[in-house]
Protein backbone atom coordinates (compact mmCIF):
# COMPACT_ATOMS: atom_id res chain seq x y z
CA UNK A 1 0.00 0.00 0.00
CA UNK A 2 1.24 3.47 -0.88
CA UNK A 3 1.27 5.83 2.12
CA UNK A 4 -0.35 9.07 0.97
CA UNK A 5 1.45 11.79 2.92
CA UNK A 6 -0.23 14.51 0.90
CA UNK A 7 -3.69 13.32 1.97
CA UNK A 8 -2.77 12.95 5.67
CA UNK A 9 -1.06 16.36 5.69
CA UNK A 10 -4.13 17.96 4.14
CA UNK A 11 -6.36 16.47 6.85
CA UNK A 12 -4.05 17.89 9.53
CA UNK A 13 -3.97 21.33 7.87
CA UNK A 14 -7.78 21.44 7.70
CA UNK A 15 -7.95 20.61 11.41
CA UNK A 16 -5.39 23.32 12.21
CA UNK A 17 -7.33 25.86 10.17
CA UNK A 18 -10.47 25.14 12.21
CA UNK A 19 -8.51 25.49 15.46
CA UNK A 20 -6.92 28.80 14.40
CA UNK A 21 -10.34 30.23 13.49
CA UNK A 22 -11.46 29.71 17.10
CA UNK A 23 -8.68 31.91 18.49
CA UNK A 24 -8.97 35.57 19.51
CA UNK A 25 -5.49 36.33 18.23
CA UNK A 26 -3.54 34.51 15.56
CA UNK A 27 -0.33 32.50 15.99
CA UNK A 28 2.65 34.20 14.38
CA UNK A 29 5.67 32.46 12.89
CA UNK A 30 8.82 34.40 11.99
CA UNK A 31 11.21 32.87 9.47
CA UNK A 32 14.73 34.22 9.01
CA UNK A 33 16.49 33.52 5.73
CA UNK A 34 20.11 34.54 5.24
CA UNK A 35 21.39 34.92 1.68
CA UNK A 36 19.79 33.92 -1.61
CA UNK A 37 19.84 30.11 -1.62
CA UNK A 38 17.19 29.29 -4.28
CA UNK A 39 16.01 26.07 -2.59
CA UNK A 40 15.72 27.84 0.77
CA UNK A 41 13.66 30.63 -0.79
CA UNK A 42 11.26 28.09 -2.31
CA UNK A 43 10.82 26.32 1.05
CA UNK A 44 10.31 29.61 2.91
CA UNK A 45 7.72 30.84 0.41
CA UNK A 46 5.84 27.55 0.66
CA UNK A 47 5.84 27.68 4.47
CA UNK A 48 4.57 31.26 4.39
CA UNK A 49 1.82 30.42 1.91
CA UNK A 50 0.57 27.48 3.99
CA UNK A 51 0.66 29.50 7.23
CA UNK A 52 -1.42 32.28 5.68
CA UNK A 53 -3.91 29.74 4.27
CA UNK A 54 -4.49 28.52 7.84
CA UNK A 55 -5.12 32.05 9.09
CA UNK A 56 -1.75 32.37 10.86
CA UNK A 57 0.52 35.37 10.63
CA UNK A 58 3.77 34.72 8.80
CA UNK A 59 6.74 37.09 8.81
CA UNK A 60 9.75 36.48 6.56
CA UNK A 61 12.93 38.33 7.49
CA UNK A 62 15.48 38.37 4.68
CA UNK A 63 19.07 39.10 5.67
CA UNK A 64 22.11 39.57 3.45
CA UNK A 65 24.56 36.73 2.80
CA UNK A 66 27.32 38.67 4.59
CA UNK A 67 25.23 39.12 7.75
CA UNK A 68 27.49 38.77 10.79
CA UNK A 69 27.00 36.34 13.65
CA UNK A 70 26.16 39.22 16.00
CA UNK A 71 23.63 40.74 13.59
CA UNK A 72 21.81 37.45 13.28
CA UNK A 73 21.91 36.78 17.01
CA UNK A 74 20.61 40.31 17.70
CA UNK A 75 17.69 39.70 15.32
CA UNK A 76 16.84 36.46 17.12
CA UNK A 77 17.00 38.28 20.48
CA UNK A 78 14.57 40.84 19.12
CA UNK A 79 12.14 38.10 18.09
CA UNK A 80 12.58 36.27 21.41
CA UNK A 81 11.57 39.41 23.29
CA UNK A 82 8.58 40.20 21.06
CA UNK A 83 5.48 38.66 22.73
CA UNK A 84 3.61 38.72 19.43
CA UNK A 85 6.06 36.24 17.87
CA UNK A 86 5.19 32.67 18.85
CA UNK A 87 7.49 30.63 16.63
CA UNK A 88 10.97 31.31 15.25
CA UNK A 89 12.59 29.40 12.42
CA UNK A 90 16.05 30.05 11.00
CA UNK A 91 16.16 28.53 7.53
CA UNK A 92 19.09 26.16 7.09
CA UNK A 93 21.70 25.85 5.72
CA UNK A 94 23.27 29.12 6.80
CA UNK A 95 26.29 30.67 5.03
CA UNK A 96 29.47 28.93 6.16
CA UNK A 97 30.86 31.88 8.14
CA UNK A 98 27.94 31.62 10.61
CA UNK A 99 27.93 29.20 13.56
CA UNK A 100 24.70 27.25 13.09
CA UNK A 101 24.77 25.64 16.55
CA UNK A 102 25.14 28.99 18.34
CA UNK A 103 22.32 30.44 16.24
CA UNK A 104 19.96 27.59 17.10
CA UNK A 105 20.92 27.85 20.77
CA UNK A 106 20.05 31.55 20.70
CA UNK A 107 16.38 30.82 19.95
CA UNK A 108 14.11 30.76 23.02
CA UNK A 109 13.26 27.04 23.47
CA UNK A 110 9.55 27.82 23.78
CA UNK A 111 9.69 29.59 20.40
CA UNK A 112 11.88 26.95 18.73
CA UNK A 113 9.37 25.70 16.13
CA UNK A 114 11.88 23.33 14.50
CA UNK A 115 12.65 21.55 17.78
CA UNK A 116 16.41 21.93 17.22
CA UNK A 117 17.35 23.75 20.43
CA UNK A 118 19.56 21.62 22.73
CA UNK A 119 16.97 21.91 25.50
CA UNK A 120 14.23 20.48 23.28
CA UNK A 121 16.51 17.79 21.85
CA UNK A 122 17.72 16.89 25.35
CA UNK A 123 14.23 16.60 26.78
CA UNK A 124 13.22 14.37 23.88
CA UNK A 125 16.25 12.11 24.37
CA UNK A 126 15.54 11.48 28.07
CA UNK A 127 11.81 10.94 27.62
CA UNK A 128 10.49 14.32 28.77
CA UNK A 129 8.04 16.36 26.70
CA UNK A 130 9.90 19.02 24.68
CA UNK A 131 8.26 22.30 23.73
CA UNK A 132 8.41 21.11 20.13
CA UNK A 133 9.85 18.20 18.21
CA UNK A 134 11.66 18.14 14.89
CA UNK A 135 9.10 18.36 12.09
CA UNK A 136 10.21 15.64 9.68
CA UNK A 137 10.62 12.88 12.31
CA UNK A 138 7.31 13.91 13.85
CA UNK A 139 5.74 13.62 10.40
CA UNK A 140 7.13 10.11 9.97
CA UNK A 141 5.59 9.00 13.28
CA UNK A 142 2.24 10.53 12.33
CA UNK A 143 2.24 8.69 8.99
CA UNK A 144 2.91 5.37 10.71
CA UNK A 145 0.09 6.08 13.16
CA UNK A 146 -2.30 7.18 10.40
CA UNK A 147 -1.92 3.80 8.72
CA UNK A 148 -2.09 1.87 12.02
CA UNK A 149 1.44 0.54 11.56
CA UNK A 150 2.66 -0.85 14.87
CA UNK A 151 5.86 0.64 16.27
CA UNK A 152 6.11 -1.14 19.62
CA UNK A 153 8.52 -4.11 19.62
CA UNK A 154 9.26 -3.67 15.92
CA UNK A 155 12.82 -3.88 14.58
CA UNK A 156 13.35 -0.48 12.91
CA UNK A 157 16.40 0.60 10.96
CA UNK A 158 17.04 4.29 10.29
CA UNK A 159 19.63 4.98 7.61
CA UNK A 160 21.12 8.39 8.41
CA UNK A 161 22.16 9.99 11.71
CA UNK A 162 21.51 13.68 11.07
CA UNK A 163 20.47 16.01 13.87
CA UNK A 164 17.42 16.95 11.79
CA UNK A 165 16.01 13.49 11.10
CA UNK A 166 17.97 10.40 12.19
CA UNK A 167 18.80 11.20 15.81
CA UNK A 168 15.49 12.75 16.91
CA UNK A 169 13.54 10.04 15.06
CA UNK A 170 15.50 7.37 16.92
CA UNK A 171 14.52 8.99 20.24
CA UNK A 172 10.86 9.17 19.22
CA UNK A 173 10.80 5.52 18.16
CA UNK A 174 12.56 4.39 21.35
CA UNK A 175 9.92 6.27 23.34
CA UNK A 176 7.36 4.12 21.52
CA UNK A 177 9.21 0.93 22.54
CA UNK A 178 10.71 0.05 19.16
CA UNK A 179 14.08 -1.65 18.81
CA UNK A 180 16.07 0.93 16.85
CA UNK A 181 19.25 0.62 14.80
CA UNK A 182 20.79 3.76 13.32
CA UNK A 183 22.98 2.95 10.32
CA UNK A 184 25.24 5.49 8.62
CA UNK A 185 28.17 5.94 6.24
CA UNK A 186 30.56 4.05 8.55
CA UNK A 187 28.20 1.12 9.18
CA UNK A 188 29.43 -2.17 7.76
CA UNK A 189 27.05 -4.46 5.87
CA UNK A 190 24.10 -2.07 5.97
CA UNK A 191 22.14 -4.24 3.56
CA UNK A 192 22.35 -7.23 5.91
CA UNK A 193 21.01 -5.03 8.71
CA UNK A 194 18.08 -3.60 6.72
CA UNK A 195 17.11 -7.07 5.44
CA UNK A 196 16.11 -7.98 9.01
CA UNK A 197 14.09 -4.84 9.66
CA UNK A 198 10.31 -4.64 10.01
CA UNK A 199 10.49 -0.94 9.15
CA UNK A 200 13.22 0.74 7.10
CA UNK A 201 13.47 4.55 7.20
CA UNK A 202 15.90 6.07 4.69
CA UNK A 203 17.16 9.60 5.32
CA UNK A 204 20.47 10.14 3.58
CA UNK A 205 19.74 12.04 0.34
CA UNK A 206 21.36 9.43 -1.93
CA UNK A 207 19.14 8.80 -4.95
CA UNK A 208 17.82 5.24 -5.29
CA UNK A 209 20.32 3.87 -2.78
CA UNK A 210 17.87 1.20 -1.64
CA UNK A 211 16.42 -1.42 -3.95
CA UNK A 212 14.37 -4.53 -3.28
CA UNK A 213 17.45 -6.49 -2.15
CA UNK A 214 17.72 -4.23 0.91
CA UNK A 215 14.37 -5.14 2.46
CA UNK A 216 12.55 -8.26 3.55
CA UNK A 217 9.11 -9.24 2.30
CA UNK A 218 6.28 -7.12 3.72
CA UNK A 219 8.58 -4.60 5.38
CA UNK A 220 7.39 -1.00 5.78
CA UNK A 221 9.56 1.46 3.85
CA UNK A 222 9.62 5.19 4.68
CA UNK A 223 11.62 7.37 2.29
CA UNK A 224 12.71 10.67 3.81
CA UNK A 225 15.58 11.34 1.43
CA UNK A 226 15.25 13.75 -1.45
CA UNK A 227 17.59 14.65 -4.28
CA UNK A 228 17.31 15.74 -7.90
CA UNK A 229 18.21 13.96 -11.10
CA UNK A 230 20.20 15.87 -13.76
CA UNK A 231 16.82 16.51 -15.43
CA UNK A 232 15.48 18.09 -12.25
CA UNK A 233 13.21 15.19 -11.23
CA UNK A 234 12.79 14.64 -7.49
CA UNK A 235 14.17 11.30 -6.37
CA UNK A 236 14.06 9.49 -3.03
CA UNK A 237 16.64 7.28 -1.35
CA UNK A 238 14.45 4.29 -2.29
CA UNK A 239 14.07 2.91 -5.81
CA UNK A 240 10.28 3.02 -5.58
CA UNK A 241 9.57 0.84 -8.63
CA UNK A 242 11.94 -1.88 -7.41
CA UNK A 243 10.63 -1.92 -3.84
CA UNK A 244 6.90 -1.19 -4.08
CA UNK A 245 5.76 -4.77 -4.78
CA UNK A 246 7.88 -6.21 -1.97
CA UNK A 247 6.97 -3.71 0.77
CA UNK A 248 3.71 -3.85 2.68
CA UNK A 249 3.64 -0.05 2.93
CA UNK A 250 5.83 2.51 1.17
CA UNK A 251 6.00 6.29 0.88
CA UNK A 252 6.50 7.87 -2.55
CA UNK A 253 8.77 10.80 -3.39
CA UNK A 254 7.30 13.32 -3.83
CA UNK A 255 4.01 13.08 -1.92
CA UNK A 256 5.13 11.04 1.07
CA UNK A 257 7.01 12.52 4.01
CA UNK A 258 7.56 15.96 2.42
CA UNK A 259 4.02 17.36 2.86
CA UNK A 260 4.01 16.15 6.46
CA UNK A 261 7.03 18.27 7.35
CA UNK A 262 5.23 21.55 6.66
CA UNK A 263 2.06 20.29 8.35
CA UNK A 264 4.07 19.48 11.49
CA UNK A 265 5.78 22.88 11.37
CA UNK A 266 2.41 24.62 11.47
CA UNK A 267 1.10 22.23 14.13
CA UNK A 268 4.17 23.12 16.20
CA UNK A 269 3.43 26.82 15.66
CA UNK A 270 -0.07 26.45 17.07
CA UNK A 271 1.23 24.29 19.94
CA UNK A 272 3.84 26.92 20.92
CA UNK A 273 1.21 29.66 20.73
CA UNK A 274 -0.99 27.71 23.15
CA UNK A 275 1.92 27.01 25.52
CA UNK A 276 2.83 30.69 25.64
CA UNK A 277 -0.79 31.65 26.34
CA UNK A 278 -0.88 29.18 29.24
CA UNK A 279 2.24 30.78 30.75
CA UNK A 280 0.78 34.29 30.78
Amino acid sequence: MIIDGKKIAQEILLYLKDEVQKLDTKPTIAVIIVGQNPSSKIYVNLKQKKAIELGMNSIVIEMQKDTTQKELEDKIDELNQNPEINAILVQLPLPKHLDTYKIIEKIDPIKDVDGFHPQNVGRLSIGLEPYSTSCTPKGVIRLLDAYNIDIESKNIVIIGRSNIVGKPLASMLLARNATVTVAHSKTLNIRAITQRADIVIAAVGSAHLIDSDWIKDKAVVIDVGISKSPEGKLLGDVDFESVKDKASYITPVPGGVGPMTIAMLLENTLHLYNLQKEQK
